[in-house]
Formats: C-alpha cells, structure tokens, sequence
C-alpha cells in the first residue's frame, strides 16, 4: 500500500513512525513533512491546505491511501478534493470538520445529540461579550470560535485578560468552567461504525503544578490507572456515537478521528471541545503502545469496513511524552537555534528543519516530543524524561512534572 500523509507537525511524525512500522505500507510519502519524518519517507514540499495540489499529489504519486493531519487542510477541504479523485481518505470533509472549525457549530451538534457539555455563549459584540463573562463568572473560559492552532483558548481568573483575549477574536465562544480532570479519547470512524483508542490525560499549562498560560500541550501519558473501568464505555455511549450519528444524520458523516476532549466533573462528564483530527501531545503515547497495524486500521475506515476490522490491540504497559518546548512558547518564539539529540528512538520532530548546512533547528514553539514506554506510568516516565534530558537546545524548556506521582 502506497500512503500519503498531509502535515509536518508532532501528531504526524508519530503517525508516520505507525505507518512505517505497518507492513502492509510499501512506500510512506509525507508532505511536507519534517526532518524527523523524512527518515521514514519521502518528503515532498507542499501547501498542504491546498485542496487542488494534494489531490494532484495524490493521482501523481499513485497513493493507496491519503491521510490527512492537520485541522487546517481539513477545514480547507482537502479531503473532499482528494475522494472526487477516487482514491480513499482518512479524514473528515470540509463540513464534517466544522466539527473542529467553529465551536459554534459543535455546540450545536452536541446540543441536537444531547452530548453533556458546557454552558456557553457564542458572542460577536463587547455588550454580549461582558454579559457573558458576567453570567458564568471565574474562572473565565474564551475560546476564539475559529481555529487558532492550539492557542485560541484563555482560561484565567482575570476578567480583564478574558475579555481583551475575546475582543481579539472575530468571533468567540465564552463558556462556563468545567472542574475536575481532563481526558482525551481519540475514536477512529468511518461514517458508520466506531473505534475508540487508549484514553489519555495531557497537560495544557505552561509551568508545573497548573500554571501559567494555557499551550496546546506539554505532555500526556497512557492509559489512565485511575479511571474507572467503563470510563471508554461511557464516552462512546454519551458523546462519541451521539456526536458521530447526529453529523450523518445531517448529510455530512464523519471519516477519520474525532477527538473528545472531556472533563470528568463533579456533575458528571462532560465535553470540553471535539477536534477532527489526532492531537498533540497524546497521540504519540497512544501509537506507542497500539498494536494493530495502523495503514490496515485507517484504510478501513477512509473504505467504510471498520466493522471487518475487529478490536484493536494494545501493547500491555504504559507510555509517556514529554515536550520539548521552544523559548517564548507560548507567544512569540526564537526560531533557527540548534537543536542537539533529537535523533534519538523515541524523539518525535514537531517544530523542526534543516537549515543550509544541515543542521536540525528549532522553528515553531513545540520542537519534539519525547516518548518513553514502560511497564508502568512511573517506569514510562523514566524513560521519558532520559530523552527529554537527551535534547539540547538553548532556551528550551519542559515541564518535570509530566505523569507525576502515577
């Protein structure tokens, strides 16, 4: 099988690395992809969020399969372009991404589906801005309603930094504060049928212990030893399936992976977002302990044959990422230092390229993603962080508190 995969980030070097790693994949093109990924493939310079290019990408290289990473190519449309080429895609369409596109729209998709989530308020102007923050008090949650690559949501208990954060946006989401842990379950679909994977818990804050400005993540571990039995059950039962039937029902099923981002509260579960797509930092973890062949598992459902698939399986044991994050992150960052011990097993390229001697520099605000397994959290995390502390980069910085105490 011959596949493509669209994106350059963390989330697809690590699918790539479970691609590679499937037998049934003959040839890996990435595009563009990332000096990481180009050990695994060929890497082909694209725009990815060019839906005419990456379907004539797809006929050109002759692809058995194209997959589709980042949210923006999905919002773009690029995989409509792709299957009126006839060849099978694993990712949403343009419609079915608004999942992801406008929170707005996913708020209304959960409301028909009866999904529990937060209450929130969907503004365009100061007065109902103010109101909003106001009716639902702190913690503030903004969300900016498009996408904003993981840096469109302020949660602080400053109404001041709340409200210059939503008159930022074009148009923002203002929700209530949902306590208690946060999970992220990743389901793979194929319009129909439904496959969940590993649930994982990641960390958004910048420092340690929870603090400072909201990121899209600083690492995240699997499974859960905490969680109760049937918490995978429950989220396929309350937000998956329901989320998954009312998209069908309106004409725009769902082909690839939603993510349900969720919050164990003292009221219950609840939704906190759905994405279109895999996420950093979790799904490096997870592909670290899966098992079944992951070309055979998304061809099946970009085909519409989940359901010949059968269960996953798992790795017994534990997995743990660690991200390496550049200086300035989660604001502006330095770019083109030297990044040093990035090679190594384990090590995931994010925000990452060659410059003209060749030699690996940092360019985006998440630089690599350190995966270590075990057959523990705790064992997971020891190998995690000897990686971690591998990487050299000059104002670099993670988190030591990853999976503590697990």
């Amino acid at each position: 099988m011959r596949v493509l995969l669209i994106g350059s980030g963390g989330r697809e070097h690590a699918v790539a690395a479970a691609l590679a790693a499937d037998e049934s994949v003959e040839t890996l093109i990435c595009a563009p992809g990332n000096p990481g990924m180009a050990r695994l493939g060929e890497c082909v310079r694209i725009n990815q969020s060019d839906p005419a290019a990456v379907a004539s990408l797809a006929v050109t290289s002759a692809a058995d399969l194209v997959v589709v990473g980042p949210e923006a190519p999905l919002v773009a449309g690029v995989a409509d372009a792709v299957r009126a080429k006839g060849i099978p895609v694993y990712g949403p369409g343009r419609e079915a991404a608004r999942i992801e596109g406008s929170k707005s729209f996913a708020k209304d998709v959960m409301a028909a589906a009866g999904v529990p989530t937060a209450r929130a308020r969907s503004c365009g102007t100061r007065e109902a801005i103010e109101a909003a923050l106001d009716e639902f008090g702190a913690p503030h949650v903004v969300k900016d309603d498009g996408l904003a690559a993981g840096k469109g949501v302020v949660v602080t208990e400053d109404r001041e930094e709340a409200l210059t954060h939503a008159l930022d946006c074009e148009r923002v989401v203002i929700e209530e504060y949902l306590d208690g842990p946060e999970v992220s379950l990743f389901v793979i679909a194929d319009g129909k049928s439904a496959r969940a994977m590993l649930p994982a818990q990641d960390y958004k804050r910048i420092g340690e212990d929870g603090l400072g400005p909201n990121t899209g993540g600083m690492g995240a571990y699997t499974p859960l030893p905490w969680a109760p039995d049937d918490l995978v059950a429950d989220i396929m039962g309350r937000v998956a399936e329901p989320t998954l039937a009312e998209l069908a029902a309106r004409g725009t099923p769902f082909v690839g992976t939603l993510y349900c981002g969720l919050a164990l509260t003292s009221k219950g579960l609840k939704v906190v977002e759905l994405n279109a797509r895999f996420g950093d930092p979790e799904v490096q973890p997870i592909l670290a302990l899966l098992e079944s062949p992951l070309g055979e598992l998304l061809y099946a459902a970009a085909t519409g044959k989940l359901e010949d698939f059968g269960p996953l399986w798992w790795r017994e044991g534990a997995a743990v990422n660690v991200v390496i994050a550049n200086e300035g992150y989660p604001g502006e960052v330095v770019k083109g230092r030297p990044v040093y011990g990035a090679d190594e097993a384990g090590v995931l390229h994010a925000g990452t390229a060659l410059d003209a001697s060749g030699q690996l520099i940092a360019t985006g605000g998440r630089v690599v993603n350190c995966v270590g397994t075990g057959d523990s959290v705790a064992q997971a995390r020891v190998e995690a962080y000897e990686l971690a502390d591998g990487v050299k980069l000059e104002g670099g910085y993670h988190r030591r508190d990853i999976a503590a105490g697990l």
